[in-house]
C-alpha cells in the first residue's frame, strides 16, 4: 500500500465520490451522508481531484481545497483524500483501475449526482467505467427527469437496480447502477464562488 492512501480490507463496502470541491460545502455532506446509509456502504473517499478535464478553468491548490473539506466533513465513515494526486490519474476510469489494483477485494462504488448521469457517456472510457464498478446515483434539483432519460441511462437501462434495492448496488455484479432520492440541496460550488466574487467585487 502507497504511503499516505487509506486503509480498507478486502469485502469492505466503499464509495468514490470524485470532484473538485471548489470548494467543498454542506451540499456534499448531505449526500455523503445519504449515500452512506442508502446505498449500504461502509466508507465512502472524497477523491478532491487536481482538476476536472471537462472544465475550462483550473481549481483552487489542491491542498486549500483538502484543508477546507476536511473542515466542512467531520464524519469517522468518511476520509477525503487526494489520491488521483498520488497516482497520477486524471480520468476517473484510470482511477478506478488503479484503485481496484491496489486494494483487491474491495467492493467500489462510484458515486455521483444525477446531473453527471445526464452526461456521463461524455466521460472518457464510461461504458469501461461501468464495467469495472456499480455506479450510485443521488438525484439533484431538476435533473430527475434528465438523468433517467440520458443517452448512458438508456444504454444501461437493464442494469438499474430498483430505488428499494439500492442497499444492495455494492454487491452486484457490474453493470448495475441505482438511483436515489433525498431530500435535495440546491448548493452547488459554482454558486458559491460565483457568491464570493459578487462580494469580492
Amino acid at each position: 500500500m502507497r504511503a499516505g492512501l487509506p486503509l480498507a480490507r478486502a469485502g469492505m463496502r466503499i464509495g468514490l465520490l470524485g470532484g473538485s470541491f471548489d470548494p467543498a460545502h454542506e451540499g456534499h455532506v448531505h449526500i455523503t451522508e445519504a449515500a452512506l446509509r442508502r446505498f449500504g456502504l461502509d466508507r465512502i473517499w472524497w477523491l478532491v481531484s487536481p482538476g476536472n478535464p471537462l472544465k475550462a478553468h483550473g481549481p483552487a491548490p489542491l491542498a486549500s481545497r483538502i484543508a477546507a473539506a476536511r473542515g466542512i466533513m467531520a464524519h469517522p465513515r468518511v476520509a477525503i483524500t487526494d489520491i488521483e494526486a498520488r497516482l497520477g490519474t486524471r480520468m476517473t476510469r484510470d482511477t478506478i483501475a488503479g484503485l481496484q489494483r491496489l486494494y483487491p477485494g474491495v467492493r467500489f462504488v462510484w458515486l455521483m449526482g444525477a446531473d453527471n448521469l445526464a452526461q456521463f457517456d461524455r466521460w472518457d472510457q464510461w461504458q469501461d467505467i461501468a464495467a469495472r464498478v456499480p455506479i450510485g446515483v443521488i438525484a439533484r434539483p431538476g435533473w430527475r427527469m434528465p438523468a433517467r432519460f440520458s443517452r448512458a441511462a438508456r444504454m444501461l437501462w437493464r442494469a438499474r437496480l430498483p430505488e428499494g434495492q439500492a442497499r444492495h448496488l455494492a454487491d452486484a455484479a457490474p453493470p448495475a447502477w441505482a438511483m436515489i432520492n433525498v431530500p435535495l440541496s440546491k448548493l452547488s460550488s459554482s454558486a458559491i464562488r460565483a457568491s464570493k466574487r459578487k462580494e469580492a467585487a
